[in-house]
């Protein structure tokens, strides 16, 4: 289990790591960039329910991280605690801590939410299907470490 974890915690920090560079502005602003460091990591059902409750579809979320390129360029993104929690058959059960600074879209703005995603593991790679995001309570978040 530990090649699967390693492979599922490489993924989410590398998708992570597209959005901090994305919305900072420290990625390119082309199709190609946009393509291979996201798109090509969702499936076309993908579903998000956003630690507020709100369900986000594959269209909403492409064209709202589309148009997001540089909108906060102090935005920064660390991931914790990533555990796979169940594989049945392709499907792979993963949860993670993510830690958000300068997050100008969240309140507050420095913050935490524990993630469960649904992956497809195809083998070589994992397709996000579905991710839920709920806040940490606030004094967890209080004592988060925001250093990063």
């Amino acid at each position: 289990m530990t090649d699967e974890r390693d492979r599922a915690e490489a993924e989410i920090v590398g998708l992570h790591e597209f959005f901090e560079g994305w919305i900072a502005g420290d990625l390119a602003n082309d199709d190609e960039t946009y393509e291979d460091r996201f798109l090509e990591h969702m499936s076309p059902y993908f579903t998000m329910v956003q630690p507020g409750g709100a369900l986000t579809e594959y269209d909403g979320l492409t064209r709202g991280m589309r148009g997001a390129h540089g909108s906060n360029p102090e935005f920064r993104i660390a991931i914790t605690d990533v555990v796979v929690r169940i594989r049945l058959g392709d499907t792979l059960v993963v949860t993670y801590t993510e830690w958000q600074r300068n997050a100008k879209a969240s309140k507050p703005a420095n913050n935490g939410r524990r993630a469960t995603v649904v992956f497809d593991d195809l083998g070589d790679r994992m397709i996000w299907c579905h991710v839920h995001e709920s806040w940490l309570p606030p004094e967890q978040m209080a004592a988060g470490d925001y250093g990063f």
